[in-house]
Parts: structure tokens; sequence; C-alpha cells
């Protein structure tokens, strides 16, 4: 019989050792953060009826889904976004939650799309929401997370980040001064392709729709935020498009912004739309300055009736959701593809006279005080021992004795002696935090 070929799908990755590290690495950190805004966690199926994940998606997302009618004739699809499965998710758990709800989902989705730079068929979003408020503060409460994650993961300065911001109500009044409101979705996946194709590929996809005097004044009025000043381009929007409750809420959030001091972060910028057409208020988008073609790594909006779909109760929320694998793929290339995850805080040799269970029990006792162990499971000289630390990046080899643990430091090639595991554990345990910076949790390769 023929061997089968070992392959993966186009578009879909194995993660070796060091990678899956460093993505659990990435995903900690995210989790951290979100826990200590007060949001919990969920998880939703990675499989749902075409139905319910379609009933708002449709045109080019209908095009990327992966379906088909499994054995029970059933026609199912795997989730595109983690946002429409949380308004079922929502809707069809209403009575259990308390209100505003803050969820954070981490989990993998699928689109049957273009494979290129830091993008997948296959991909892990980190998404958080807010259900059950419509005001500012919720709005206000995103972003901030937004740009405290993101500076957590990056360990990037304000400057190093910005996160431009809108409001969809801008957008729609303008085009229904031009009479093209009905026309909305579309040009709105027309402007969302602005950072992919250019604007006179954008241009040309307007003047398709609207006609050349309505695409050009489209454009100009996404052009306005070329300047950078949130003021002075609120002030020029709100001329181009006039004032309502949308110039308000951004007015407010400006004032929130730099009340925690963080405005170097955000800018106000008209282009930002989001194609997908369940946004309706604040959108938003996020960008590394050092790396601006990888693209957004964080975004989201509000989204006030996305469970409209599955529930007769008006269910208002606004989220936003890291593309950990586009992060990931602009972090590799701040940092270089040299770095290597820890795979354990230290490993406990493996000798003569200590038998796993002996060698367990000692390695319970680093464990108990917060440093990871391996035990190594074979008999070898030191120096290959010492090798295999070194390969697996592991700083501290414990080789076990009667009455002293001696401790090989792999990187400076010495040994140290503790008279016991506690004082071994306080010398691991200080070189960890030395060694540890918010911006990267990694060895050097």
């Amino acid at each position: 019989m023929p061997l089968i070929e070992p392959r993966v799908l186009k578009g879909f990755r194995d993660f070796l050792p060091p990678q899956e590290l460093e993505r659990r690495n990435m995903i900690a950190k995210i989790e951290g953060t979100f826990r200590s805004f007060g949001f919990v966690p969920i998880d939703t199926p990675a499989l749902e009826y075409a139905q319910v994940l379609l009933g708002k998606g449709g045109g080019e997302t209908e095009k990327q889904v992966y379906r088909f009618t499994d054995q029970g004739g059933r026609d199912v699809a795997l989730r595109f976004d983690l946002t429409v499965p949380f308004a079922r998710f929502t809707a069809e758990h209403r009575s259990e939650l308390f209100l505003p709800f803050k969820r954070y989902h981490i989990a993998k989705v699928w689109r049957g799309e273009n494979t290129q730079r830091g993008r997948y068929r296959e991909f892990t979003q980190c998404d958080f929401d807010i259900v059950g408020s419509d005001g500012a503060a919720a709005d206000f409460e995103i972003l901030f997370m937004m740009q405290k994650t993101l500076g957590i993961l990056c360990g990037t300065g304000e400057k190093d980040l910005t996160i431009r911001l809108n409001h969809r109500g801008l957008f729609n009044r303008l085009l229904d001064s031009l009479g093209a409101g009905n026309k909305s979705v579309e040009i709105l996946r027309q402007i969302d392709k602005l950072g992919k194709t250019g604007k006179d590929e954008v241009r040309k996809l307007l003047e398709d729709i609207t006609g050349r005097e309505q695409a050009g004044k489209i454009l100009d009025f996404i052009s306005l935020g070329d300047e950078g000043d949130f003021d002075r381009v609120l002030e020029k929007l709100k001329a181009a498009a006039g004032e309502g409750e949308d110039t308000r809420r951004l007015e407010t959030l400006w004032k929130y912004i730099k009340d925690t001091g963080t405005e170097e972060s955000f800018m106000l910028d008209p282009s930002i739309t989001r194609g997908l057409d369940y946004y309706t208020g604040i959108v938003y988008e996020s960008f590394l300055n050092k790396l601006p073609g990888i693209g957004s790594v964080c975004s989201g909006g509000r989204y006030d009736n996305l469970a409209g779909l599955y529930s007769k109760e008006k269910l208002c929320g606004v989220g936003a959701s890291i593309g950990l694998d586009r992060l990931q793929a602009a972090l590799d290339e701040l940092w270089g593809t040299g770095r290597r995850p820890t795979y354990a805080d230290a490993a406990l040799a493996c000798i003569e006279g200590w038998g796993p269970g002996k060698t367990q029990a000692l390695a319970e006792q680093f464990r108990n005080r917060g440093i990871s162990c391996e035990v190594f499971l074979e008999i070898r000289k030191p120096v290959q021992q010492f090798m295999a630390a070194e390969k697996k990046g592991i700083p501290w080899v414990i080789i076990p004795g009667d009455g002293v643990l001696t401790l090989r430091n792999i990187e400076g090639r010495k040994n140290n002696e503790a008279p016991d595991v506690e004082a071994a554990a306080a010398l691991i345990m200080g070189a960890k935090q030395d060694r540890t910076t918010p911006a990267t949790p990694y060895t050097k390769a």
C-alpha cells in the first residue's frame, strides 16, 4: 500500500513548539489584560447552521465561508468570525446574562480567502465585547482596552501605535446628502479596500457605483483625516456632513481619551468605515506605525442591533477583535524571527541513584514555588543534558545531590550551589524576573 503524502491545506498551518509557545505566551498576555478589566470568557461551537452565520454576512463574506451539507442533510458552515456566533449566543442565553455583559472569546475561525502575509484561511481571533450598554463609556472601555493590550503585547510606546477611529453616522449622513444612502453597503465595502488597493482603484470602483462626481466627493470626505489633529479633523467633518449624535459621541470619546493621557495613540480618520454592514456607530482599526503595510491588527466597532436577527429584544453592543496571526507576523518583523521561547524555567537532570519518582517529587517542590520544571527522562552525560536544555531555551539545569543542589546556568556556562530547594528556587526566580520584560518574554537564539 503506498504511503500517503503528509501535507497541509493551503492557508492552514502546523505549529511547532517554538511557534506555539510564542502564540500561547501572547494569548496569556491578552487574556490577562482582558481579565484585569473584568471581562469573562465564553466559547461557542466551530460549526453552526449556515442560516445563523450568513443572515447578516452575505456578499463577499458568503463567498469565503466553508459551507457544506453534513451527514444529517443539514446546511452548516464553519464560523468566519466570533461576532456573529456571539450575537446568536447572546440571544439564546439572554436570561442567563447580567447586562451589561463583558465577554472575551479567543478561538480559531475559517475563511476561504486569498492567502498573503499575516493572512491565512484558518486563524485565531481574540474578541472582546460589551453588550447591553449604548453609552460612550462602553465605547471608550473597548478603545482603552485595545490601547492597553497592544501596548503590553508589543512593548511599544504611544507613538508606535495608532488607533484610527470614526463614526458610521457621519459617513451615512454624507451619503444621504449625496443621494447615495441606498448604496451604503456597496460603498462601504469598496472604501474598506482603500489600504489594500489604493485610492485610484477605489475611485474606479466607487464611480461604477455612484458616478464620477459623487465618487470624488466621497473620496474628498474620507481624505479630511490626513491632517491628523483630532479637533481640527472633527470640525472639518462637521462642516462637510453636519452635526449630530455621532459628532457629540466623538467629542465625548476624545475627552475620555485625554483624561487617560493616551491621546497620542488615537487619530480621527473618516476613511475607517469597516466593510461589514452590522456596524452602526463608532468603528476603529489599529496599526503599528513601524509596519503600516501589515494592516490593522485590531479592529471593531459598535453594532447596536446585531442580535436582532435572533431576538425581538434590541441588544446593543460594542467590541473589537485582535488578529493574533497577523499580529504575530508583525512582531516577527519588528523583533526578527531569531527569538526562541523558553520551554521551562528549569530542568532536572537525570542521574544515577535518582529514579523517576524521586526526581518528580523534587521537581514538584520547584513547581509549587512558581517555577516550571521539566524532568529529563534518560541518564546521559551532563554535557548532553546541558545541550538539550540549551536547544529548548531552558536557562537552568538542576543536578540533584545529597545535601546540595548544583544549578547549571546554561547561558553563562557556570555552576552555582544551593543548600536546599528554597535557596535554589530563589536564585532561579530572581534570574527569571531580571530577564523578563514587557516587550518580549523570550530568550535570544
